[in-house]
């Protein structure tokens, strides 16, 4: 006997083809902005940085990146020019670095595998915050996302992390799309993630919210910034949000959030706003 076929979700469709057609009308503003490549993009060292994170509607990314095509390169690598890339995240059994996170502990770390799908690249990356609100990064290259399973991850991460490997496992997965632009003065760095999914490894659950889009901008002290003038002229403040504790909070319902409330109500507020995407 033939199996009938599942009758799709309405709302499911029009929402992929809304996300489609915005994704669209991104791609066309970022194939009329000038190229950088990452070999050019080095000079920018941002030693002394000033990082402020955005959250946005989708729907306005098509009018923020047209206010910036006079003033910012955009990354290309093998002629693209928007980049999926896809994470997973680890933690304790307790989940200690989502709970410091929670708490308000200003020193604190994440560890995470990321592929960079276009590249063909896997990282394994350790992410510290200092107490005076620095973020340093230390990476290394894997062969592949199971950094567990390889001796080469397991020793990186007992070297340069506070926590051993055996304390920690899979915890949340997630994917985005993202876009790098970069001022014509090369002394700020700009990255635009959209479409972001997660996938909870121990729930099961996942979730995704496809009107977020998270911007964030990586300056030389605090040198004048034309994002800053865009931002100021469409009223956003800046408001950040870290994409593991979102994901946890989207697809774990008993993990503590009271800290996080505000900012979910925020995003909330933000992404289901009807905003024209002219």
């Amino acid at each position: 006997m033939t199996q009938a076929l599942e009758t799709p979700n309405p709302n499911v469709v029009q929402g992929a083809n809304t996300m489609n057609d915005t994704l669209g009308k991104i791609d066309q503003i970022l194939s009329q902005m000038p190229p950088i490549t990452l070999e050019e993009m080095k000079v920018i060292k941002l030693m002394n940085r000033i990082d402020k994170k955005y959250i946005v509607n989708v729907n306005q990314l098509p009018i923020i990146l047209r206010m910036a095509q006079n003033d910012y390169y955009v990354q290309e690598t093998d002629n693209l020019r928007r980049f999926l890339y896809k994470s997973c995240y680890y933690d304790t059994i307790d989940d200690q670095m989502y709970t410091m996170h929670c708490n308000g502990k200003l020193t604190r770390q994440k560890i995470r595998v990321r592929e960079y799908v276009s590249s063909n690249l896997t990282f394994l990356e350790i992410k510290s915050k200092s107490n005076k609100g620095r973020t340093s990064k230390v990476r290394i290259k894997v062969p592949s996302t199971n950094v567990l399973d390889l001796e080469e991850g397991r020793n990186y991460i007992d070297e340069k992390s506070r926590y051993n490997h055996s304390e920690i496992r899979p915890r949340l997965k997630n994917q985005f799309y993202r876009i790098t632009l970069v001022n014509k003065g090369k002394t700020e760095r700009l990255t635009i993630d959209v479409n972001i999914e997660f996938e909870n490894c121990l729930t099961g659950d996942k979730n995704g919210n496809s009107q977020l889009c998270i911007i964030e901008l990586k300056r030389d002290g605090n040198v004048p910034s034309p994002f800053l003038n865009y931002f100021m002229q469409l009223r956003i403040k800046a408001k950040g949000i870290s994409k593991y504790c979102y994901g946890m909070m989207l697809t774990d319902p008993h993990l503590k959030r009271n800290r996080f409330l505000p900012k979910l109500r925020y995003i909330d507020k933000v992404t289901k706003h009807n905003i024209a995407n002219n």
